[in-house]
């Protein structure tokens, strides 16, 4: 004797409701078939003379209720024990994929055994009164039940979808065997739908012509029934089919024309065992690989700038060594007495103040269309007209850098920074190795910003820039003032510089030494 234990101490990975909704539709399947089963046996069946249709007819409907007394626990009984995934198991994630998504199929062959069962049985309770007989209630009860077949399948194929996208969550199907394809449900679908009904038909016309004795009008009512039960489970099952098609596809459409606005926080529930699983599980993965591009992308601007990323992701050839003469401004800022502070302060506090100034600085830069090159240690480079050109270079180096040291006395007044700005023709472009490279931009006017720093740190407001920065300024060179001559480090000759107007006045420094 079977122990029963492992079954009742089974894991049900399909829950109650579920199960109560199943066991609905399965019910409303077969109350469909039966019904198509009483309109054949109704309007189909031969009228032949009998001995006692009566008697019968009673016989007939003893055994059918006898039946669906046994066959209806048996049924409940099996279709419990196929829904359910045992704890001996020895791979139980797997067992509970397979039951999914096999799920629709088992439920389909419980029902096709006990609707194939009761063909047979009705068959052979009916040969001994007609051979006609017999064969009329044997393709009744068929066409009865590959209708049932066919609408169970579709209906609990679609319970079964919230199921299936969990078990598919992450481990997207793939294709093995030809069976589960698009094609070969569709093929399976019109066959239960259409060739058995109209196969239906073509019997009772082989009937009539094998046994002679069918009158003109009840071969029409044959042909009209058949015909008309062929047309509604056609109509049925072509319906569940193409749904079945259609809802993994208006899925995918939605979410990509999501992703078409730029939206990638989109996932599409895999359900479908087929190629249309496929789908789903090939758009997530498409998504999935947006969302880290852009990821990377977004990495890339924050080190590079995004300006110079998006230079550099906009080419489609190999991107080269070298660079290019550039009229640029350069805006150049140090901290003033950061090794002293770095020597006295704990590394968590000096690390979190120089994230705030340089947070400054990097708002200030990107407000006015610059971008930051480079940070060294304490200090910044910002370089405005390369890669891309921009409007008024000089003028937008001078707006950040005034900004900049406003921003720098009211926010951070317990920190000191020298503002430099420069302008001028530099060569901008990518130097390194093919292995490793940065864009960067070298030249005079980098250099003269940094030393002008230095001058910065003397004068009050901490901004100095270049004389030829302001004057190859547009309008924001009203904002700045001739300040004093300056010998930068390196250079001979003495150098120009402004201060911006409320500094103006102020004294510099005749020399930067440092």
């Amino acid at each position: 004797m079977m122990d029963d234990r492992p079954a009742i101490r089974g894991r049900a990975v399909i829950g109650w409701p579920v199960r109560l909704l199943l066991a609905f539709v399965v019910a409303a399947a077969n109350v469909t078939g039966a019904a198509v089963v009483l309109v054949i046996a109704a309007f189909v069946l031969p009228r032949e003379p009998l001995a006692d249709p009566a008697a019968i007819r009673l016989v007939n409907l003893v055994w059918l209720g006898g039946y669906l007394l046994v066959a209806v626990p048996l049924g409940i009984l099996f279709g419990r024990r196929r829904l359910t995934v045992h704890r001996r198991s020895p791979a139980p994630e797997r067992a509970e994929r397979r039951l999914v998504l096999h799920g629709p199929g088992r439920i389909t062959q419980i029902i096709a055994l006990l609707w194939i069962v009761a063909a047979v049985l009705f068959c052979f309770l009916n040969l001994r009164y007609s051979g006609r007989l017999a064969f009329s209630v044997t393709a009744a009860v068929a066409i009865g039940g590959v209708t049932t077949c066919a609408l169970s399948y579709l209906l609990a194929e679609r319970i079964l979808r919230r199921a299936a996208a969990r078990v598919l969550s992450g481990r997207p199907p793939r294709r093995r065997r030809l069976v589960t394809g698009v094609m070969l449900r569709s093929v399976g679908f019109w066959a239960l739908g259409t060739a058995v009904p109209v196969a239906g038909l073509m019997l009772a016309g082989l009937a009539a012509l094998t046994f002679g004795d069918t009158a003109p009008g009840q071969l029409a009512v044959t042909m009209l029934a058949l015909g008309a039960t062929a047309i509604g489970a056609g109509l049925l099952t072509t319906i569940g089919a193409a749904r079945a098609i259609a809802d993994p596809v208006l899925t995918v459409r939605r979410a990509l024309a999501r992703v078409q606005d730029g939206d990638l926080d989109v996932g599409v529930p895999v359900y479908d065992n087929t190629e249309l699983g496929q789908l789903q599980a090939g758009v997530n993965g498409m998504v999935e690989g947006l969302r880290e591009r852009e990821r990377i992308r977004d990495l890339f601007g924050r080190q590079v700038g995004r300006d110079v990323a998006a230079a550099a992701a906009a080419r489609t050839d190999e991107i080269p060594l070298g660079g290019e003469v550039r009229s640029v401004a350069v805006l150049f800022v140090d901290l003033v007495g950061s090794t002293t502070m770095a020597t006295r302060r704990p590394p968590e506090e000096v690390v979190a103040l120089l994230n705030r100034f340089f947070g400054i600085v990097v708002e200030c830069v990107e407000q006015a269309g610059g971008w930051i090159n480079k940070f060294e240690g304490d200090a910044a480079l910002a370089v405005f007209g390369a890669p891309l050109d921009i409007d008024d270079a000089p003028g937008a180096a001078l707006a950040a850098a005034r900004r900049l040291g406003e921003r720098l006395s009211t926010e951070m007044p317990e920190i000191e920074a020298g503002i430099g700005v420069s302008a001028g023709e530099a060569v901008a472009g990518n130097l390194g190795d093919p292995r490793r490279y940065e864009y960067t931009v070298i030249g005079d006017p980098v250099n003269e910003a940094a030393r002008l720093t230095d001058v910065a740190k003397s004068v009050p407001g901490r901004v100095v820039a270049a004389r030829q920065a302001v004057d190859a300024a547009g309008a924001e060179a009203r904002h700045w003032r001739t300040g004093e001559q300056v010998t930068l480090r390196g250079r001979d000759e003495p150098t120009g510089t402004c201060v911006p107007d409320e500094h103006a006045g102020s004294p510099a420094s005749g020399t930067a030494e440092s």
